[in-house]
């Protein structure tokens, strides 16, 4: 029987800032939303302290204060390309191996016993620090739904050593009467609350459930964890990506815009970024959604709040043409008076980028493909909007707060970390 494994890396944002400042290492790290609006990451010290995910940071910054933690900005430049080193290593030490989000990836192993599976863990969590400098954390199991719940009790149990392995021998049953129904992995909070009404609160309990019960109530996916739970593995392992139905691109701003120029400059960034990254995963888009929002916790405020989606004339991944739609739509749907927080676009109807389909009634254009792809280069080699579009604008004053952002170390040639040498 397979083996499955979870690697998941350790408060992932912040291991992220303390590989280039070492000397975060044992303080508490917090780091913020887009805007420096919530907490979505913190380091063991920070939760210590009673900081809690998700929480306003103006709430809670007196507290962050008094305890001098060390806050950031969201980085994504710099945990992207952290994530991608990680998954690398991992591929290179494992040939099966599935990204799952930006710091877990799930693995499949041959039948192995506990201890060989332990010592394997620490191997690949000593290369992982070795050559990334990012803590993870692994657990093993017969199925992906126990191996998550194995990676859970690694991190939440320091003795184990950062690995854990959850196999029949060594007796699930018995642990997953310690951990909540809530706790298993694709169970949200509403799910948790109808299995609660029926009596079920533990792992253990449903994986001894009513199948016909769980059918009705939480779906065929239910019944496939609680089959999991059982050592039962019906969630395979996906090692091609499932290819993205959609693509979208939205920030709220740092300050309140009120003016048609502004919100231009903001829609065609965030088009310029959701074309880059069409282009990246080699797809063209048959339809752009253009949304705009004020502030709808701004009462006192005027509101207002409108979409507009287009069928492009070609499906295509060049921003210019893309731009000339998205602007066409902002001014249908841009009214003055208004407070805005918000402009987004959203790509649809994607397509491979390799299928061409013209239309027969629009006057064909020249064939862009190598302009974009030398505009693609550039800005990866020497830093994102190196080269950029004019309409996307220069100043950018709507642009999302980034007050305590760290440096983008491993992506920008400005932003390189400097060693001096006595």
């Amino acid at each position: 029987m397979p083996i499955f494994a979870l690697l998941d890396c350790n408060n992932f944002y912040v291991s992220c800032e303390r590989v280039f400042n070492p000397a975060l290492e044992g303080q508490p790290v917090v780091v913020l939303s887009n805007n420096d609006g919530c907490i979505i990451a913190r380091s063991n010290e920070a939760k210590a302290l009673g900081i809690t995910m998700g929480e306003p940071y103006f709430k809670c910054k007196p507290l962050l204060d008094r305890h001098r933690v060390r806050v950031f900005s969201s980085n994504y430049a710099l945990y992207g390309d952290m994530s991608q080193r990680v998954m690398e290593v991992l591929g290179r030490l494992e040939p099966e191996v599935e990204v799952y989000s930006i710091d877990e990836a799930f693995i499949r192993l041959p039948a192995a016993k506990e201890e060989g599976l332990r010592i394997l863990g620490m191997d690949i969590r000593t290369s992982v620090r070795r050559q990334t400098g990012i803590p993870v954390s692994i657990g093993f199991g017969p199925t992906k739904t126990l191996a998550k719940l194995a990676n859970r009790l690694a991190k939440k149990h320091p003795e184990h050593g950062g690995v854990f392995a959850l196999l029949p021998e060594s007796g699930i049953g018995s642990i997953l009467k310690g951990v909540g129904a809530g706790e298993v992995w694709g169970i949200g909070s509403r799910s948790t609350r109808k299995l609660a009404d029926h009596g079920i609160r533990t792992a253990y309990d449903l994986s001894r459930a009513n199948e016909t019960w769980i059918k009705k109530h939480l779906s065929i996916t239910g019944v496939r964890t609680m089959h999991e739970l059982q050592g039962v593995s019906c969630f395979p392992l996906e090692e091609t990506p499932q290819p993205k139905h959609s693509i979208a691109c939205s920030r709220s701003f740092g300050a309140p815009v009120t003016k048609l120029g502004e919100m231009h400059e903001a829609a065609v960034s965030y088009l310029t970024r959701a074309a880059e990254k069409l282009r990246q995963q080699q797809l063209k888009a048959g339809c752009l959604t253009l949304y705009l929002a004020t502030n709808r916790f701004r009462t006192d405020q005027p509101q207002y709040a409108n979409s507009r989606t287009m069928t492009l004339p070609c499906p295509t991944a060049d921003t210019a043409l893309l731009i000339e739609q998205a602007s066409r739509c902002l001014k249908e749907l841009f009214r003055p008076g208004y407070a805005y927080q918000k402009v987004g676009v959203v790509l649809t109807d994607l397509m491979s980028g390799h299928m061409h389909q013209p239309n027969l009634f629009s006057i064909p254009r020249r064939n862009r493909d190598p302009l974009l792809q030398a505009l693609d280069r550039i800005n990866q080699r020497w830093g994102k909007d190196t080269l950029q579009y004019a309409s996307a604008g220069l100043s950018k004053p709507w642009h999302h707060k980034q007050a305590m952002k760290s440096p983008s170390y491993t992506t920008s040639w400005r932003e390189l970390p400097v060693v001096l040498a006595s």
